[in-house]
C-alpha cells in the first residue's frame, strides 16, 4: 500500500504541473475565485518564502535525504500501522514530485495561488498533509 499510495501523489502531481505548464504558462494566472484564488504559474527555484532561492544542489539533496529518511521509517514501522503508513507515503510521494522537478526542470512547478500565501502545488499539499496528520496523531489522538 505505501509505495502505491506514494506512486499515486506522485503521477497526480506530475499531471497537475504538466497541466499547469501546458495551460497556466501562456496565460500566467487564471482567477478560479474572484480575490481569493487564482492559478497562477510560477517556476519556484526555492521553497517556501523564496529561502534558499537558487541553492538547487543543496534542495537536490535534501530531497532525496527526506525520501530516504521516508523510506526508512516505512520500513520501521509494523503493518498494523496502515495510519503512519499512509502519511509517510503523502510525504514521499509529494517529495518525489517536487524533487523530479528540481533535477529535470531546475525548478518546481507551482500554480496554486490564494494570494496571502506562496504559491504552492499538490505535492506541497500531500508533504504538509501527511507531516500534519501525524503530529495531530501524534499529539492530540493518541488512541
Amino acid at each position: 500500500m505505501f509505495f502505491i499510495v506514494a506512486f499515486l501523489v506522485f503521477l497526480a502531481d506530475l499531471i497537475f504541473k504538466r497541466l499547469a505548464v501546458a495551460y497556466l504558462a501562456p496565460a500566467g494566472s487564471l482567477p478560479v475565485i474572484n480575490g481569493v484564488m487564482s492559478l497562477t504559474y510560477v517556476q519556484n527555484t526555492g521553497v517556501a518564502f523564496g529561502f534558499l532561492r537558487g541553492h538547487r544542489p543543496l534542495l537536490i539533496l535534501i530531497g532525496v535525504l527526506v525520501c530516504l529518511v521516508v523510506a526508512y521509517f516505512d520500513q520501521r514501522l509494523g503493518k498494523e500501522d496502515r495510519f503512519f503508513k499512509f502519511c509517510l507515503a503523502m510525504i514521499l510521494g509529494g517529495s518525489l514530485g517536487n524533487l523530479s522537478d528540481r533535477i529535470f526542470l531546475g525548478y518546481v512547478v507551482d500554480y496554486i495561488d490564494f494570494r496571502v500565501f506562496p504559491v504552492f502545488n499538490f505535492a506541497d499539499m500531500a508533504i504538509n498533509s501527511g507531516v500534519f496528520l501525524i503530529f495531530y496523531k501524534m499529539f492530540f489522538n493518541k488512541s
